[in-house]
C-alpha cells in the first residue's frame, strides 16, 4: 500500500505537466502584419467576386504600425474596420485578453484584372457594339467602376470622346436616349400572357429602364418605364 503522507507530499509535483497555464507572450510585428495581409487578401477576393472581375490579381502592402506591441495570452484576431475602397483598407488587430490591446493597420493593394477597353476611338454619343470593345488586363486599383463583363457596356452610349485603349468606366457611359420628350410612344402592358397596347405621348425623355411621365390616349398621365425605341411599359 502507498504511504498517504508520501503521496500528499509529492501530489503537487505530479500535477506539473498536466495543468496548462495561460501565459502572455509577446506578439511580433511580423506576425500581425502576416495576419492583416491575409485578411486583406480575403477581402479583395470578396470584392473581386462581387464586382465580377475577370482573372483578378492583387498584391497587398501593409503599412507598418511602429507602436510597440504588448504581450497577449490568446492568439490575436484581425477585423475589418473600413474595406469600402479595395485599394486602401483599414483593419484592427485585437488581443482578446481582458483589457487587451488594439492596433490599427492600413493596407494598400495593387489590383489588376481583365476589363473592357475601347477597341478604337469612340466619339461622343456613340452607341457601343461588340466590335467597339475588348478585354485587356489593366491596373484597376483606382478604377473600381470598370467593367469586366462586355455585355454590360453593349448598347450604352459614350458621354465624351474615348480614345482607343482607354479603360471604360461607368461615368464615361450612359444609357442612350430611346424616347424624347414629345415623342409618340406605344404603351405596352403584359400580364399572364396577355398583351395590351395603346398610344401615348412622352412628357419626358429617357433611356432604357428610365421611368418617365407618359400621357395615354385617354389624356391620363401615368408613370412608365422605357423598354425600347418609342416603347414603354406601365411602371408598377
Amino acid at each position: 500500500m502507498f504511504n498517504k503522507r508520501i503521496v500528499l507530499r509529492f501530489f503537487p509535483l505530479l500535477l506539473i505537466g498536466t495543468i496548462k497555464f495561460s501565459v502572455a507572450a509577446p506578439v511580433t510585428s511580423e506576425q500581425l502584419v502576416a495576419q492583416v495581409q491575409q485578411a486583406a487578401q480575403e477581402q479583395l477576393k470578396r470584392h473581386a467576386s462581387l464586382a465580377n472581375w475577370v482573372d483578378a490579381q492583387f498584391t497587398v502592402e501593409v503599412v507598418r504600425n511602429n507602436r510597440p506591441i504588448g504581450a497577449c495570452a490568446q492568439p490575436p484576431r484581425v477585423e475589418p474596420a473600413d474595406v469600402r475602397t479595395p485599394a486602401r483598407m483599414r483593419f484592427v488587430a485585437i488581443c482578446p485578453d481582458q483589457g487587451g490591446w488594439r492596433y490599427e493597420f492600413v493596407t494598400r493593394a495593387k489590383i489588376s484584372a481583365k476589363v473592357a477597353v475601347a477597341a478604337t476611338d469612340l466619339p461622343t454619343g456613340k452607341t457601343l457594339s461588340p466590335e467597339d470593345v475588348l478585354l485587356e488586363r489593366h491596373d484597376i486599383s483606382g478604377m473600381p467602376d470598370s467593367f469586366s463583363d462586355l455585355t454590360m457596356v453593349q448598347d450604352l452610349a459614350t458621354r465624351r470622346t474615348i480614345r482607343a485603349g482607354d479603360v471604360l468606366r461607368q461615368n464615361m457611359l450612359v444609357a442612350p436616349t430611346l424616347v424624347k420628350r414629345g415623342d409618340a410612344v406605344r404603351i405596352v402592358a403584359k400580364r399572364e400572357g396577355i398583351e395590351v397596347s395603346m398610344a401615348g405621348e412622352a412628357l419626358d425623355g429617357g433611356g432604357r429602364g428610365t421611368s418617365i411621365r407618359v400621357k395615354n390616349a385617354s389624356g391620363v398621365t401615368i408613370r412608365a418605364r422605357v423598354t425600347d425605341i418609342g416603347q414603354v411599359e406601365p411602371a408598377e
